[in-house]
């Protein structure tokens, strides 16, 4: 009898220490697979070497593909410097080139790091991703031929506006004023060729956008520059993406701080707006000041 008991004992006392060991082995496991998922976002793309922007290749002065095949503009000397302070080296990126309605959807599907793609800030899009300090400010505005120049939007009523899709001045007019019929394009190289061909009376964008185009286009003017509120445009991150977005944020402060993006807009936005524009107009050094 009393052997059964202790033999009874022993068993248990080994289920016992059987069940600690391995719910310590799987509290280990689980600590180690949290760990992983924790791994820090920068040490990734650390790891990686590159760091992922999405960019516009047909949107002079600010990101465009020059004849050479090479990126080139205003947010691509953001980019360039980005990737010199994170991973080292300015050569170290890759661009995903991208349309307008395409960049929150890169972010989703991690392909990208980071959106420098004119990204104007908006309540609607904030939902989706997060935006870190601005870098530059802007507003709607509309370009027409100087031959029958749109100076109001009581102007546009009867006519044909050209928006490029997935853009703020899409949204603006289809909130605003859905009475004005809106010729809309994938592309924005195809929205300005549609505008030169007649196939509209005018075309909204970016006042930025507009200024450096009518420049170059001097049939064309931007007679009603500007619309509604003063936006913003920023880098934008994965939705959650807390530690990239600090470092951004940091980021932006510092290069504020040495005057990068009035440095960056005489190098690439300067030639293309003229002598009538001014940087201050335009450029947010590294935070808007409150």
């Amino acid at each position: 009898m009393k052997k059964n008991i202790i033999a009874f004992l022993v068993t248990a006392l080994t289920m016992v220490i059987l069940a600690a060991c391995g719910s310590s082995a799987e509290k280990t496991n689980n600590q180690a697979d949290n760990a992983t998922e924790k791994t820090s976002v920068i040490d990734q793309i650390k790891e990686r070497g590159t760091l992922r922007f999405a960019v516009f290749s047909d949107k002079p002065p600010f990101g465009y593909v020059d004849s050479n095949g090479e990126n080139k503009g205003y947010d691509i000397l953001l980019a360039k410097r980005l990737a010199k302070d994170l991973v080292g080296d300015e050569s170290k990126l890759e661009y995903v080139i991208t349309e307008p309605q395409a960049r929150v959807d890169l972010l989703k599907s991690d392909k990208v790091d980071i959106v420098l793609a004119n990204f104007t800030v908006t309540p609607e899009r904030e939902e989706q991703v997060d935006f870190a300090n601005p870098y530059m400010k802007v507003a709607i505005g509309v370009v027409s031929p100087n031959s029958a120049s749109i100076e109001s939007v009581e102007q546009l009523k009867g006519k044909k506006l050209i928006v490029p899709k997935g853009t703020t001045a899409e949204t603006y007019f289809m909130k605003n004023h859905p009475e004005i019929e809106l010729v809309k394009y994938d592309q924005i190289t195809e929205a300005f060729e549609a505008l030169k061909d007649g196939r509209g009376d005018a075309l909204a964008q970016d006042n930025a956008l507009l200024f450096g185009w009518a420049n170059e286009n001097p049939d064309f003017s931007v007679a009603l520059p500007s619309l509604g509120e003063q936006d913003y445009i920023a880098p934008a991150v994965q939705k959650g993406n807390t530690e990239l977005l600090e470092w951004l944020n940091t980021e932006l402060e510092s290069l504020g701080q040495e005057q990068f993006f009035h440095k960056a807009y005489d190098e690439t936005l300067k030639p293309a707006f003229g002598e009538n524009i001014s940087a201050d107009n335009v450029v947010v050094e590294g935070k808007v000041e409150k």
